[in-house]
């Protein structure tokens, strides 16, 4: 089947939650003594809300119960090559709906925002800086698939065209909800173009995603900044802008530090140098908030030992493997042209798995 009987009884069960719900909010918004509530306002918001992804709910139901009768006559050998194109075809019809159902049953909030990622170069000096350009392309590839828009907000760049580092924005829907699964330190063999005797070599880079954070989410006291100013850097750090219109920005109390260049505008660097430090702030209180509750998860890497890898990219073997759901694939430069869809649909289902078995 398409998807396995437990994850099938999961989804059901969270289809008729929101059906019973949306029954309930029905019955209270037809009831004329409810039209002059407090309440009456926020039901019909949220009935509005759920109406499109119940009718899919329902829709998914009826094609469910289908599919469990084509099996019942499939037992059949007679029957079992007349209803095999009918089941072949309502099959695909419910892989659709089950990853619009399974992104809004199993996703969080946060998921729906856009991101901020950094990238910096690790372990194996001017290699690690060329991996890292290397992932760059590759996400604004995907991001591109997705019609989703990529906005640098800071690097710096290494020799032969490589980053030391570079933090950018993703905008569009559900772009931290497919991201996210990229934070980690993720490492390559191949042989490098600084190598001149063919050798493999093995290196890393450390990618961070923190969801966007809107500014009436974090309250920053101005008078807990530091702001500094200076002139932006081009490709091998030559200046590109004789004003002071790059931005760097602490956050005193908590050391935290930001930087973003343009060629701009200073104001425009503020700008985007705070809606990363909001990000970053607000990511700190997460995972504080994580450790009091005793619930430790998977956190930024950012020392860059090859050692802490969540993944592997083997050139010579056209191999990627990632390490935290065993997954290993023989299609790694379609990867890295940007085709990550089918990894990160892997890694959605074995994170879930995970989450469910804790």
């Amino acid at each position: 089947m398409v998807i396995k009987h437990q994850e099938r009884s999961d989804l059901v069960e969270k289809i008729e939650q929101l059906n019973r719900e949306f029954e309930d909010l029905a019955n209270f918004v037809s009831d004329p003594a409810s039209s002059g509530s407090i309440e009456y306002r926020e039901k019909i918001k949220r009935l509005g809300e759920i109406s499109d992804i119940v009718e899919k709910g329902k829709k998914y139901l009826a094609l469910v119960h289908k599919i469990e009768q084509l099996e019942e006559l499939a037992q059949d050998d007679a029957l079992r090559e007349i209803v095999e194109e009918e089941y072949t075809s309502l099959a695909n019809q419910v892989q659709t709906i089950e990853k619009e159902l399974d992104q809004y049953f199993f996703s969080s909030p946060e998921d729906k925002k856009d991101c901020i990622v950094e990238i910096r170069a690790g372990t194996g000096g001017l290699e690690a800086s060329l991996f890292a350009r290397d992932l760059f392309r590759m996400y604004s590839k995907f991001a591109e698939s997705k019609g989703w828009d990529i906005e640098v907000f800071d690097f710096h760049a290494s020799e032969l065209g490589g980053f030391k580092e570079i933090v950018f924005f993703v905008r569009g829907e559900y772009a931290y909800g497919n991201f996210k699964y990229e934070s980690g330190v993720h490492r390559v063999q191949r042989i490098p173009d600084t190598e001149s005797s063919g050798r493999i070599h093995t290196s890393a880079a450390t990618v961070a995603v923190f969801p966007s954070v809107e500014e009436d989410q974090i309250k920053i006291n101005p008078e807990d900044l530091k702001i500094e100013t200076f002139c932006s850097s081009g490709h091998g750090g030559q200046s590109v802008n004789t004003t002071y219109s790059a931005v760097r920005i602490t956050h005193i109390p908590t050391g935290i530090t930001v930087r973003c260049q343009d060629e701009r505008s200073q104001i425009q660097n503020r700008a985007r140098a705070m809606k990363i430090l909001r990000a970053r702030i607000q990511d700190m209180i997460k995972n504080q908030k994580e450790q009091e509750l005793a619930r430790k998860r998977k956190e930024q890497i950012k020392s860059g030992d090859r050692s802490e890898k969540i993944r592997t990219y083997n050139f010579p073997q056209n191999r990627l493997t990632d390490h935290r759901i065993g997954l290993t694939l023989y299609n790694l430069q379609e990867i890295m042209e940007g085709k990550m869809d089918y990894l990160i649909c892997e890694l959605k289902k074995g994170m879930k798995n995970e989450k469910t078995s804790l």
